[in-house]
């Protein structure tokens, strides 16, 4: 059985990638996941806020007090003796890169250049064999309307593709109003694959205290019908650029269905978050035996087989769809 794909110019032996969590902070899980089968994993992101917040406190702490006496400066240690966080980002990627051997891909999570292009670069230096941007804005604002936002995204990939030449995915919202002309600029603007999608946590209300709380809550299944929609009507559409799915893979079905409509590789999070850092065995495992009972070879073979393009009824993917769903609870 050959399970093996390509993402991103990257030869992974499966298609089952692990992505961003907080898992990813420990060599230890890193390994675990590889055991158990990984053909890759996306490290925890590195956060827009971070590297802005520890910026702007190695200023103060630097320069406090400095406009007093003159000769205070040199009580003040270099900037280099400082450890920021981001720094020991940098050094996990070079630490797991040691302790494994399947690609790693690093996360910057955010939506202004700031200090993306440093430290894509570092990730790049530390030995990242890709970058995945996580661009993650709620618009608030009303007066910023969507061709704005749209440009800053494809601005944040160009300021990014030009400072590194390891391969750069960007993770997408699926609110878009026409999500494929956005897949198209990203690609454009040196996109090497598209993940589809991030997910938006949703916040709540603790309506006794009148606060608004974090409120998380874990996929299932359901949840790839947002990502299986849009890689069926992107697939081949593209060019050569890698498509990921993430979001609602809980079984071996799940990432059948996915890799049918188009995907190269799946990606898990809430299934390790729920079922541990074996998990990955339990989908190959299953992957393994849907594909030898029904008689594929090989990934390659099913890859696309269920896309807009392959289908017999197209329509199925657009508003034909949506009203036969309607006339069958009559």
């Amino acid at each position: 059985m050959d399970l093996s794909t390509t993402y991103l110019g990257l030869k992974l032996k499966n298609p089952i990638v692990p992505s961003s969590s907080p898992l990813m902070t420990s060599v230890d899980n890193i390994k675990k996941l590889e055991d158990a089968g990984a053909a890759a994993v996306v490290l925890h992101s590195l956060f827009e806020e971070q590297i802005d917040n520890e910026a702007l406190e190695l200023h103060y702490h630097t320069t406090q007090g400095t406009e007093s006496f003159a000769e205070a400066l040199t009580y003040f240690p270099e900037p280099t003796e400082y450890r920021l966080g981001s720094d020991d980002y940098i050094d996990h990627i070079a630490k797991v890169k040691k302790a494994v051997h399947i690609p790693v891909i690093a996360s910057l999570n955010g939506v202004t250049s700031g200090g993306w292009t440093k430290y894509a670069h570092l990730m790049e230096q530390a030995g990242a064999d890709a970058i995945e941007l996580n661009l993650y804005y709620v618009a608030t604002d009303p007066m910023v309307d969507s061709k704005l936002l749209e440009a800053v995204y494809v601005e944040l990939l160009k300021d990014v593709r030009s400072t590194v030449k390891i391969p750069v995915a960007v993770k997408l919202s699926p609110f878009f109003t026409s999500l494929p002309n956005v897949a198209k600029r990203m690609v454009d603007a040196g996109a090497n694959g598209l993940v589809f999608f991030n997910r938006f946590y949703q916040p709540d209300f603790d309506v006794e205290t009148k606060t608004v709380k974090p409120h998380i809550v874990l996929s299932d299944s359901s949840a790839i019908r947002l990502p299986l929609r849009a890689i069926a009507i992107l697939y081949g559409r593209l060019g050569k650029v890698s498509m990921a799915a993430t979001g609602g893979v809980h079984s071996g079905l799940d990432a059948v269905k996915l890799l049918m409509a188009g995907a190269d590789v799946t990606m898990i999070c809430s299934a390790i978050l729920r079922h541990g850092t074996s998990f990955p065995r339990n989908l190959l495992t299953e992957l393994t035996s849907w594909m030898e009972a029904h008689e594929y070879n090989s990934l390659a073979q099913m890859k696309g087989s269920m896309s807009q393009k392959s289908v017999a009824d197209p329509a199925a993917f657009e508003r034909a769809l949506y009203l036969k769903e309607l006339q069958s609870f009559r």
